[in-house]
């Protein structure tokens, strides 16, 4: 059965949030707050995490997964960055963005798209995920928390914790999100493409709708 961490939305308590950096150490599952709605995070170099979390979401190898980074140094560790990428990336970070880059040696090949080899990229503005990366020291491999056959995330914590409680290993309620997706930029052509309007503002990349 999932575990409950109910924590400060703007103050986390790190006593909780260690605990939750154990259940992730020890290959599980999380459901976690962010600044555009609720994700499922698991440990990047756990294979059977990893495969737990697309079987949970019903997808396949070819949807994107996210990494989830403290900041843009950590970005670059996992993340193939020009000058002009870095340039774009720094003025819409942290927020609600989500940029597709070409992966590094350091991302396992299992979670990048097998055809492309890119991956999701993007640090997050939450308080409490924030600290929850602190904590772990380590980025995160992430997916939208969405149910299969479903168009919206689920964005209330009792409601997680009733459909998930068998699947994940626990849930950080921090309450609502808000309940709209990231901005998806592809940052791997000649020129940025947009190919998700979401909650981040595209105005802040220079570029148009």
């Amino acid at each position: 059965m999932a575990q409950f961490f109910s924590v400060h939305p703007d103050n986390p308590q790190s006593r909780l949030l260690k605990q939750a950096v154990t259940l992730l150490n020890q290959g599980g599952i999380l459901a976690v707050p962010t600044d555009s709605s609720y994700a499922l995070v698991c440990h990047l170099d756990d294979k059977a995490a990893a495969d737990q979390l697309r079987r949970v979401r019903g997808m396949d190898d070819k949807h994107h997964l996210t990494l989830l980074c403290r900041d843009l140094s950590e970005l670059a560790n996992y993340a193939k960055v020009d000058n002009r990428q870095f340039r774009l990336i720094k003025q819409a970070t942290p927020g609600a963005f989500t940029f597709i880059l070409e992966a590094t040696k350091e991302v396992p090949r299992r979670v990048s798209h097998p055809q492309r080899k890119t991956i999701g990229l993007r640090v997050p503005a939450h308080r409490v995920l924030q600290a929850l990366l602190v904590l772990h020291g380590a980025p995160l491999l992430a997916t939208t928390l969405i149910m299969p056959g479903q168009q919206d995330p689920l964005n209330d914590p009792q409601d997680i914790r009733e459909q998930l409680e068998h699947q994940i290993a626990g849930v950080i309620d921090a309450g609502a999100c808000a309940l709209e997706p990231t901005t998806v930029v592809d940052l791997c052509g000649a020129e940025p493409e947009v190919i998700r309007q979401g909650q981040g503002d595209i105005a802040l990349l220079g570029l148009c709708a």
